[in-house]
C-alpha cells in the first residue's frame, strides 16, 4: 500500500519498546484506523494536517500572545474547516478513527484533540492533551499558568471553576482542591492518549457485542502496554465469547497473576477452573 509523501506508519510490534512520548501520535492513531480501513492512505492525512498548518503560518507569525495564536488555530479548525464534536452519535466508532474524523469533520474529544495538537505543534505551539475525567481536554502553557480548552466544543477555554465542576462527579462528588486539580491537569503522554482511544473503541464494540473488534481493540492495547491487566482481562473475556478457550485461559491466568486482588478475581478463578477442565477433557 502506498503511504504517500513518504509518511510511514509505525510497526505494531515496535511500539511497546518506545517510551511514552516517543510513540508517534499521528502515526499510531492512523495505525489504529488502518485495522478497520486497510486501504487507508496515511500520507494523505499527514499532508492535510501540514496544509492546515502552512495556511495558518503567516497569520500566526503576526500574533504575539500564545492564547491569541491558539484562538486563530481554533477559529480555522472549528469555524472555517468545520471540525466538530459528534453530539448526536457520540459512541459511533468512526469518531475514534482519524481518517473518518478528517473525512466527516466529526469526532470525539480525544480524536479532535489529536487534530488540534498536530496542527498547533507544527506551528511551534506546545499543545498537550489532558486525560481529564469525562471528556478529554487540551492545555497550553501560558506564563506560570495553563490555558485549558475543550476540543469537543470548538476549543472553548475553560476557567478553574468550570474545571472543578466538571471533575466533581468523577471524584465521588468531592470538589477538587488546587493540588488535586493540578494533578488532573498534568499533560497526558502519547501512550495514555492512544490507550484511551483504544479503550473507547473497546467499550463501543463490547456494548454492541461485536467481539471480534472488541478483541482487536484489547489486543492493540496490549501492543502498547503488554502487561496492562485490564486489557488482558478484556481480551480474555472476548476470546471466551469467540470460543477461543486456550487464548482466554492464558489471558485470564496472566490477569490474575498481575492483579491477584482484583474485584472480579473470585468469579474469574472459577471460570479458569472450568476452562482448564474443558481444555484437557478429551473430545
Amino acid at each position: 500500500m502506498s503511504m504517500g509523501a513518504g509518511f510511514l506508519l509505525p510497526d505494531w510490534n515496535a511500539l511497546a519498546a518506545l517510551d511514552d512520548d516517543s510513540l508517534p501520535l499521528l502515526g499510531t492513531a492512523l495505525l489504529i484506523a488502518r485495522d478497520e480501513y486497510p486501504e487507508l492512505e496515511a500520507g494523505a492525512y499527514d499532508a492535510l494536517l501540514q496544509r492546515y498548518a502552512d495556511e495558518l503560518r503567516p497569520e500566526i507569525a503576526t500574533i504575539e500572545a500564545w492564547p491569541l495564536k491558539m484562538q486563530a488555530i481554533n477559529r480555522r479548525l472549528f469555524e472555517e474547516i468545520g471540525f466538530a464534536g459528534n453530539q448526536t452519535e457520540y459512541y459511533d466508532p468512526r469518531n475514534s478513527y482519524l481518517n473518518e474524523v478528517f473525512e466527516r469533520r466529526l469526532g470525539n474529544p480525544i480524536s479532535l484533540a489529536m487534530v488540534q495538537m498536530e496542527v498547533a505543534r507544527r506551528l511551534g505551539m506546545p499543545l498537550d492533551g489532558i486525560s481529564f475525567p469525562g471528556h478529554f481536554l487540551v492545555r497550553l502553557p501560558v506564563g506560570d499558568s495553563v490555558l485549558v480548552m475543550d476540543p469537543f466544543n470548538r476549543g472553548r477555554p475553560l476557567d478553574v471553576e468550570e474545571l472543578r465542576q466538571r471533575a466533581k462527579p468523577h471524584l465521588g462528588g468531592e470538589m477538587p482542591d488546587d493540588d488535586a486539580l493540578f494533578r488532573i491537569l498534568h499533560p497526558a503522554t502519547h501512550r495514555a492518549m492512544l490507550m484511551r482511544m483504544l479503550r473507547n473503541l473497546h467499550g463501543v464494540y463490547a456494548e454492541r457485542e461485536d467481539w471480534e473488534r472488541a478483541v482487536r481493540s484489547a489486543d492493540r492495547l496490549l501492543k502498547l502496554a503488554p502487561d496492562n491487566a485490564e486489557s488482558l482481562r478484556d481480551r480474555g473475556l472476548g476470546y471466551l465469547k469467540l470460543g477461543y478457550r486456550h487464548g482466554a485461559r492464558q489471558d485470564l491466568d496472566r490477569y490474575l497473576h498481575l492483579y491477584p486482588d482484583a474485584p472480579d478475581a473470585g468469579p474469574l478463578r472459577e471460570r479458569l477452573v472450568e476452562l482448564s477442565a474443558s481444555v484437557v477433557r478429551p473430545s
